[in-house]
């Protein structure tokens, strides 16, 4: 690392600036991408999916939210790394410009940093858009790309496109270059990268044609451009990509791929259905699996966990798979799962786990299990986060709710039910898609969680308690909205002998026998 390290700040000499941001995301802004193409990683040695780096000549600055923060600190030498930890609700944008001085040129990746991004981080500080970051990683591979059936998605790629060429006029076109966007707008999916289904490819739709650009034709897309006007979306798009477009570019004013993926067809829903009773199914062997042998590590569970999703049926894990043990289990990402961890009588263990199947549409699930019988405490933090799970499933939605409002109301139960040293230190939920993290919808406490929840939107409800010291605990149904109602893809049960049933009012109780017989 401290090779690295030398070597950027000469890269940072040569360009002349004072800091380099330096990121997880590679040139198609992918959040789960290789560690081989995670500059962020190469530099700082941590291997979270989220969080930037700062680079000065003297200090080495690393954002990470919730999550992360014990991973942050077990992973980096903090002689050299200085973890800056949000807290929820925190912009990481926010902190990096409160450590940049007056008149400091901040080197930013023009190929790993969104236009709108790039916009928002100049109204705080001097930018200057690099091509490269001065980190040497691997270029994305282009995969092997396959049609999904229309039944699975409900409308055909034809269809899609036609409804965008009717907003179109003649002299207009738009360039999609979100790699979800493309693989929704054509019914493709690419199960051969770990942890995704997505294609590696841009898209240009114009009135009366559209171009996909797949493998070496996607570096060449801006030489088929014969519109006078490009439409871009500021939020996805390169800051690179979105200066090739030049003069033409205009920001559109909504991605209408966005707005048609992230409200699903009701054959992706029956579909989700069908991918998250094969999850439950995957989940149930693993818990028997728990119960009936001895001596069994982190490492091996997982590795029996991928045997089982293959088993029922899975073409990929949508993320590495998390098996946390004891005090493990209080990192919220925990990712290295171990040998040398084993599970004796008392011990506690997280799973968060999740696959695609045929459709290319992300499951998600995290269960909590016991070996042997429960502590006291144990039991308290599970019924507690249980509480809180239940309160969210419930909310009393309308048109207008959001993800901001149920995420409070979580928040709000464990404030009324503090256990000493125990924190929720994350989001409430995530939108589910072709990516595992989707947005919209979102809840949480960020702006993009105020966004109402539409029927036929999927997210995750996974409120949880962390304590460094002691273990953690998250419960998380992935689930959709019809006709106004929270409904629950995940139906799993809970783990009985972890709740106390004393801690549970009357409705909780009533709420869980609900939803323990759907």
């Amino acid at each position: 690392m401290n090779d690295i390290l030398l070597s950027a700040r000469e890269f940072m000499k040569r360009e002349k600036v004072d800091f380099l941001l330096v990121n997880s995301t590679n040139e198609f802004l992918v959040e789960y991408n290789d560690l081989q193409e995670n500059a962020r990683y190469k530099l700082t040695g941590f291997s979270g999916s989220t969080g930037d780096a700062l680079l000065g000549f003297n200090k080495l600055y690393l954002f990470v939210d919730g999550r992360y923060h014990i991973q942050a600190d077990l992973e980096v030498n903090p002689e050299i790394v200085t973890v800056v930890k949000l807290l929820a609700g925190q912009s990481q944008l926010t902190e990096i410009a409160k450590l940049i001085p007056a008149n400091a040129v901040v080197g930013v990746c023009s190929k790993k940093n969104s236009q709108s991004r790039v916009e928002a981080m100049e109204k705080h500080f001097k930018v200057k858009l690099l091509p490269e970051d001065g980190i040497q990683t691997s270029a994305p591979d282009f995969g092997l790309i396959e049609e999904i059936s229309e039944n699975l998605c409900g409308i055909s790629s034809d269809e899609k496109i036609a409804k965008i060429q009717k907003t179109l006029q003649i002299h207009e076109s738009i360039l999609f270059t979100n790699p979800e966007d493309v693989s929704y707008l054509y019914n493709k999916r690419d199960f051969s990268r770990p942890y995704s289904s997505k294609i590696t490819g841009k898209a240009l739709i114009s009135k009366h044609s559209d171009m996909l650009f797949t493998g070496e034709k996607i570096k060449d897309f801006d030489k088929y451009i014969t519109s006078d006007v490009v439409y871009a979306d500021k939020t996805t798009i390169s800051a690179c990509d979105y200066a090739l477009l030049g003069k033409k570019v205009r920001q559109i004013k909504e991605n209408p791929v966005q707005i048609m993926r992230t409200v699903k067809t009701d054959a992706e829903i029956e579909h989700l259905k069908s991918a998250f009773s094969r999850t439950d199914k995957t989940m149930y062997a693993i818990r028997d699996f728990l119960n009936e042998n001895d001596n069994i590590s982190e490492y091996g569970i997982a590795e029996k966990l991928e045997e089982l999703f293959n088993e029922f049926g899975a073409k990929n894990l949508s993320f590495k798979s998390i098996v946390a043990h004891n005090q493990n289990s209080a990192l919220a990402h925990y990712s290295k799962s171990s040998k040398e961890e084993i599970l004796k009588e008392g011990s506690l263990v997280l799973i968060d786990c999740g696959a695609y199947y045929e459709g290319g549409l992300a499951t998600d699930i995290t269960r909590v299990f016991v070996k042997g019988e429960p502590t006291a405490l144990q039991k308290q933090v599970y019924t507690t986060v249980l509480k809180s799970f239940l309160n969210a499933y419930n909310f009393k939605m309308s048109e207008e709710t959001s993800g901001f409002e149920i995420d409070r109301l979580a928040r709000q139960v464990f404030d009324e039910n503090q256990i000493d040293g125990f924190v929720f230190n994350h989001g409430l939920g995530h939108g589910l898609g072709i990516n595992v993290h989707e947005a919209p919808p979102s809840l949480s406490l960020n702006e993009i969680a105020k966004t109402p929840i539409k029927n036929n939107m999927c997210f995750t409800i996974e409120p949880g308690l962390y304590n460094k010291d002691h273990f953690g605990v998250r419960l998380e149904n992935s689930c959709y909205l019809e006709n106004g109602e929270i409904k629950s893809f995940t139906n799993m049960c809970y783990e009985k002998k972890l709740i106390d049933f004393s801690l549970l009012n009357e409705q909780e109780k009533e709420w869980l026998n609900a939803f323990e017989v759907l």
